[in-house]
């Protein structure tokens, strides 16, 4: 069994994600040619030579720190999906998402970020995300805070933003994921609130959430790669998230939403706001 992941374990993977974002990331940005770019699942699904590169080289950083774990890339599952199915029993496994953002950063906007979650016995331990443009991480550990550190080494504790009334919160509704009857019951919503937003990047979005720079996000695809990092440091930031239905999210969980505020009562304030028919 391995003990569990500490704080010093995940500023370790940031280094990691640092490196690795220097060496392809960085070096891509702005001069992918229409070769490096190429669809998945659809012409909205795409990937990059650096998006695949950045991959190998965390899951190499990865295994060499932690040879026993299980390494999950999003690259790695688009061409094989069995993979993911270790996550729920894995005594240890890592979740990389190389780049997310990638048609922010095929198209040149730098909004894009690196995250890499670890999960141990079907639980969330430790998350990290990185925006490589501005090199600002945000990590944590369960049990054991939510910190940003700059380029510097300089480092903060993580906090969510202080309960308001929903109608004074701001945030993202990621909407269009949503099945047909309840986007048209959130969009019509969401101007009840006091602002909103989308970045088309998860990675900078839970930036925002976890640094109490909004009050709210909500998703409807829950792919570990997109939120299990973000789920864990918003946590140790001190908010509160849960499925749409109420019930708490999952490493295994694939649908039922996601739904982040700053605590408890501001979530069912929202959600009866927002996911609410008329």
């Amino acid at each position: 069994m391995t003990e569990r992941i500490t704080l010093a374990d995940m500023h370790a993977v940031v280094g990691m994600m640092r490196g690795a974002a220097k060496r392809h990331v960085m070096p891509s940005f702005r001069c992918l040619d229409r070769a490096d770019i190429r669809a998945k699942s659809g012409p909205l699904d795409i990937v990059t030579v650096a998006d695949e590169a950045t991959e190998r080289d965390l899951t190499a950083a990865l295994q060499a720190a932690w040879p026993q774990a299980l390494v999950v890339g999003e690259e790695a599952v688009a061409a094989n999906p069995a993979i993911v199915d270790g996550l729920a029993t894995a005594d240890l496994a890592f979740v990389i998402d190389p780049i997310d953002g990638t048609a922010n950063y095929a198209a040149g906007v730098p909004l894009f970020g690196v995250m890499v979650s670890a999960v141990m016995d079907g639980e969330v331990a430790g998350g990290a995300i990185l925006d490589p443009v501005c090199n600002v991480a945000a990590f944590a550990a369960r049990g054991q805070g939510a910190w940003l550190e700059d380029g510097t080494g300089a480092r903060r504790a993580l906090h969510v933003a202080p309960p308001v009334p929903a109608r004074e919160m701001a945030g993202n509704a990621s909407w269009r994921y949503l099945p047909p009857d309840l986007r048209d019951v959130v969009t019509r919503n969401l101007p009840k609130v006091a602002g909103s937003w989308d970045f088309r990047c998860a990675a900078h979005e839970y930036l925002m959430l976890v640094d109490g720079r909004c009050h709210f996000l909500l998703f409807n695809r829950t792919l570990p790669w997109d939120h299990l990092a973000g789920w864990l440091i918003h946590a140790e930031a001190g908010g509160y998230s849960a499925h749409f239905d109420g019930s708490p999210y999952r490493v295994t969980d694939r649908t039922g939403g996601l739904l982040y505020a700053p605590d408890r009562a501001s979530w069912q304030a929202l959600h009866d706001l927002l996911l609410t028919p008329d």
